[in-house]
């Protein structure tokens, strides 16, 4: 009776995965683990970083084989064909859609030069793409990993998918992670390239924003853009179409749907499978290491280049316009405003940067998406 107790119990664990779980997985596992930690209890980005992580720990569990592709005697694993939305720009496009939805462009276009700073926190791009060249990247793979400084999730899984889908895991998971670290990585670098003199600066209400301005300008970006740079139409039309959606004041029950169902289903779907592509095999190289650290390269660099921008507007302008709101150039809306806010208080309570900080957080989104047209182009 024991013994046949014993054999049973033998072939149970025999035919588990615990039996066949390299350490690699397991490293994975933990991995996922820690990530859970940092979205439950640090809370950072928990909306992406959760499903992120628990695709991560899905992904790396021996025979459950969710990411299997079909073969001729098995269907495929859920998450391969949920990936497909990721593999084909459909789930980065919807999620444009939703943020178009959700974003105000009136501090932009009130304040028309946060295009410039939105523009010069792309500085981090251009500077992970020369590195990673130097690094023995090819050009397609290089300009996949530069476009994380972009600061935008969903324009770096777009691009990936189109240059180097091999690097998607390590790309995709650095982005989202080192956006929901902005809260860590940016301050420092704030308060060490700007003066306690600027960053007490106040600035000036903005002026209002009429609706038809708002309604024109949706529409004019996009055939501007779309016509200077096709590949990326995809991204900037759904983004407009969005705002549009918020903007006319005609189609409320588009707009409700389109920023919070919509957007909500599509980021379960995008993080979960996006997390899923890091199986152990494919995740733990020596170029994943070299992309994490690279990421992390063009986030700081886009940093400094809307803080260095937004100083010398400080300078021509007289000391009207306060160089934090640079740093929000970085894309990773709201986020990068926030933090603009919270050092600019800590400055002077009575600094309110918010709005400012708008204009160009969604010149970065804009600036993000048209980088990476500009690189589709080059390298596709």
């Amino acid at each position: 009776m024991s013994f046949s107790f014993y054999e049973t119990m033998l072939k149970i664990w025999n035919t588990s995965a615990f039996a066949v779980m390299t350490w690699q997985e397991a490293l994975m596992i933990a991995v996922a683990c820690v990530l859970i930690y940092l979205a439950i209890v640090k809370k950072y980005e928990p909306l992406l970083l959760l499903p992120i992580a628990f695709g991560v720990l899905l992904a790396n569990l021996p025979l459950a084989g969710l990411m299997s592709p079909p073969t001729e005697n098995a269907v495929g694993g859920l998450l391969y064909y949920l990936y497909q939305g990721v593999k084909l720009g459909i789930y980065p496009s919807l999620i444009f859609l939703g943020i178009g939805a959700m974003t105000d462009f009136g501090p932009l276009i009130a304040r028309p030069s946060s295009l410039f700073l939105g523009a010069a926190a792309q500085l981090g791009i251009y500077i992970a793409f020369i590195v990673a060249i130097a690094l023995g990247f090819a050009p397609n793979e290089a300009a996949s990993i530069g476009i994380i400084g972009g600061a935008d999730g969903p324009t770096a899984i777009f691009l990936t998918s189109k240059l180097a889908p091999e690097l998607l895991p390590a790309i995709a998971i650095a982005a989202y992670s080192y956006m929901a670290l902005i809260p860590l990585i940016q301050p420092p670098f704030m308060r060490l390239l700007t003066t306690k003199k600027e960053r007490e600066t106040k600035m000036e209400q903005l002026r209002e924003v009429s609706k038809l301005e708002k309604i024109v300008f949706p529409v004019i970006v996009t055939v501007v853009v779309c016509m200077l740079l096709p590949s990326v139409a995809p991204l900037i039309g759904m983004l407009m179409l969005g705002n549009l959606f918020r903007e006319s004041g005609v189609v409320e029950r588009l707009n409700e749907t389109a920023q919070n169902a919509l957007i909500n289903i599509v980021t379960i779907f995008l993080g979960t499978t996006v997390g899923a592509t890091a199986v152990a095999d494919i995740f733990l190289r020596p170029e994943t290491l070299k992309i994490i650290a690279l990421g992390l390269l063009a986030f700081i660099f886009s940093t400094i280049g809307g803080l260095l921008l937004g100083k010398l507007m400080y300078l021509v302008t007289g000391g009207k316009v306060n160089p934090l709101i640079g740093s929000a150039g970085v894309s990773a809306v709201p986020m990068a405003a926030r933090v603009s806010q919270i050092e600019g208080q800590k400055a002077n309570p009575e600094n309110f940067l918010l709005m400012h900080a708008m204009g160009p957080n969604v010149a970065g989104v804009i600036g993000s998406a048209v980088a990476a047209g500009f690189l589709l182009a080059m390298f596709g």
